[in-house]
């Protein structure tokens, strides 16, 4: 990303951009038909101000990845327990759910796959942290595995709209699939 210093107005200018890049991502259902062209176009903007901000379409998708990324990495929100993992469950839902339509719109496209990918890799290591001073399980990792697979699946198939399920039903079950796995 070009811009360092982040002003109000740079932050509208990005948010903007970001905006229009995911219903352009949307419309297209692949990352490679999104040209900076188009995004400029219709966001209303030059494309000196795109350049500004980012280098190409590719800065715009890693700065939604990075976003999330960092929402699970944050270093303040540690991991000891088992309750601290509910609550780091908690922490993603609301996340998604505040920016669920942008969500809706990066991952209805089968990119959306790598970036889901950071996401559980990420999860799963703070979650074994958590947990590995608090269980003598031999299939601990395994069963982390498991369930981050199984949590990853469902949130895709939520935000491709093929799941009947809310994202508070799925933050519940996913603290019901802890209990019972650790």
């Amino acid at each position: 990303m070009k811009v360092q210093c982040l002003n109000s107005s740079s932050i509208k200018t990005r948010n903007l951009i970001k905006k229009t890049f995911a219903e352009l991502i949307h419309e297209k259902k692949q990352l490679e038909k999104v040209t900076v062209t188009e995004l400029v176009k219709r966001a209303n903007l030059t494309r000196s101000t795109f350049y500004t901000h980012y280098s190409n379409i590719d800065e715009v998708a890693e700065d939604y990845q990075m976003q999330t990324i960092e929402l699970l990495c944050n270093d303040e929100l540690k991991l000891s327990s088992k309750s601290d993992v509910e609550h780091y469950f908690e922490n993603i839902i609301k996340c998604l759910k505040d920016n669920e339509k942008t969500y809706k719109l990066l991952l209805s496209t089968n990119e959306s796959l790598l970036f889901l990918e950071k996401l559980k890799n990420i999860a799963s290591k703070k979650i074994y942290e958590a947990l590995k001073n608090t269980t003598t399980n031999p299939y601990l990792e395994l069963n982390i595995s498991f369930l981050m697979n199984g949590i990853m699946m469902e949130l895709l198939k939520y935000f491709r709209n093929e799941s009947k399920y809310s994202l508070d039903e799925l933050l519940k079950n996913m603290n019901i699939w802890l209990e019972k796995i650790f």
